[in-house]
């Protein structure tokens, strides 16, 4: 009996470190699109970032579905090539707001973010 409440407690201690770490991670998400955001309305062209300067790495894309920034969509059409990706980061509002959808075969959830001049910034997570 000993033994299983001491296991319980370790998996819940584990749940609840995965849970903290997935708030900061979703923080630090936020964070970066919305710096990013901010550049971009500030005058700084989009593709001057590169998406591997961020952890996760950014994207982005023009409202038309075109990739500027992307590690290996650049310069492809994302409404094109992954037409229900496309589909769920187009509703990117200037105020920011997270989306989920599948790439891949894995569950994604992107924090996606409308610049000034329309372009959508995100980044995100795989389950």
């Amino acid at each position: 009996m000993k033994k299983i409440t001491i296991m319980a407690v370790v998996f819940l201690l584990g749940i609840c470190l995965a849970a903290n770490g997935l708030a900061a991670d979703k923080a630090a998400i936020q964070k970066n699109v919305d710096g990013i955001v901010s550049e971009i309305d500030g005058g700084k062209a989009a593709a001057d970032f590169n998406a591997g300067d961020y952890d996760p790495y950014a994207f982005i894309m023009e409202e038309s579905g075109n990739m500027i920034v992307h590690p290996s969509l650049a310069g492809e059409s994302l409404k094109e090539k992954a037409g229900p990706v496309y589909d769920a980061l187009i509703v990117a509002t200037p105020d920011g707001t997270w989306v989920d959808y599948e790439w891949k075969g894995a569950m994604k959830h992107s924090y996606v973010k409308k610049t000034a001049s329309g372009l959508i910034v995100g980044s995100g997570y795989s389950e």
